[in-house]
């Protein structure tokens, strides 16, 4: 079973563009995995960005970070893939903050794409790592117990302080956070709501855990995790009951960044504004989830 898990990883890291890393666990990777190498794009910097109010993008050319800011300290969402501490620091100092006032680490998903520096930054700042009750031994065990990529450690373990629940409000000065359960990429996998004004205007903005399903997960023939089908439904049903103005996601390429922002406009809090597709996103993933569920139904009747 987990010689199945590092093949399945294998097929995920081949279908970008890559080059190697260097890190510990990127080497462990690649020992188990001796195809393996890092996505350029998942290593590769991002200037930073204003995306609404007190939200910035301060992550890589595909995978996000955000980072919130308050006047009492900031929250960090996300990491990326390792090495990536020094970029995010890098981009924070360039927007006037420093990345050791952050209070507060969150993470929308357990896989080490979006979560390898987060014991690192936690040790330098000395913030608190938030994380869901499924979620929170994955990260602690760095990867090893996730139900489809588990078997070696993926990235740096990293303590939780705190475990958040579905509707749970998270309060860092004037910064308020709403923790939104979507399981199903992970089973413990959650966005974040938060509402700003500016200029007279309300945004209520979403950072979305999209409900992508990875190759090889299993949803009826031997389940990636007793539920999984469920939660996909679950996550897809209530995503789409959302009002939704502006909404980003854990990788750039899901709400498609570089069709909505161009450096050169400069800031505008209208940029990001795409209730319609984040529908359209969202009914997109759930077509895929019913022709896998229909094909392994077909499957399993086969027999």
């Amino acid at each position: 079973m987990k010689r199945l898990m590092l093949n399945t990883l294998v097929i995920i890291l081949l279908s970008f563009p890559v080059y190697g890393g260097t890190g510990e666990y990127t080497k462990k990777l690649q020992a188990a995995l001796p195809d393996f190498q890092m996505p350029d794009a998942w290593v590769t910097n991002h200037s930073p960005f204003r995306i609404v109010g007190n939200l910035y993008g301060v992550g890589g050319q595909d995978l996000s970070v955000y980072l919130i800011t308050s006047e009492e300290g900031h929250v960090l969402l996300n990491t990326g893939a390792e090495g990536s501490m020094q970029h995010i620091s890098a981009n924070i100092n360039s927007l006037g903050y420093d990345i050791k006032d952050v209070k507060i680490l969150l993470s929308m998903q357990s896989h080490f794409d979006h979560t390898a520096d987060l014991a690192i930054i936690r040790e330098l700042t000395g913030a608190k790592m938030y994380a869901t009750k499924k979620d929170a031994p994955i990260l602690e065990d760095g990867g090893f117990s996730d139900p489809h990529f588990g078997g070696i450690e993926t990235f740096r373990p990293v303590t939780v302080d705190k475990i958040i629940g579905n509707g749970e409000l998270i309060e860092l000065g004037n910064t308020k956070l709403t923790v939104h359960y979507h399981p199903g990429h992970t089973e413990g996998s959650s966005s974040y709501s938060m509402e700003v004004k500016e200029n007279g205007k309300l945004y209520k903005v979403l950072i979305a855990n999209m409900g992508t399903i990875n190759p090889g997960k299993q949803m009826i023939v031997d389940p990636t995790y007793p539920g999984v089908s469920q939660d996909f439904a679950y996550t897809y049903k209530n995503q789409k009951m959302m009002d939704v103005d502006i909404w980003v996601a854990a990788h750039k390429s899901q709400y498609g960044f570089y069709e909505k922002y161009q450096a050169e406009r400069g800031y505008s809090p209208e940029t990001f504004v795409d209730p319609d597709g984040y529908i359209d996103a969202i009914e997109e993933l759930e077509i895929k989830y019913i022709k896998q569920l229909n094909a392994e139904l077909k499957q399993k009747n086969d027999i």
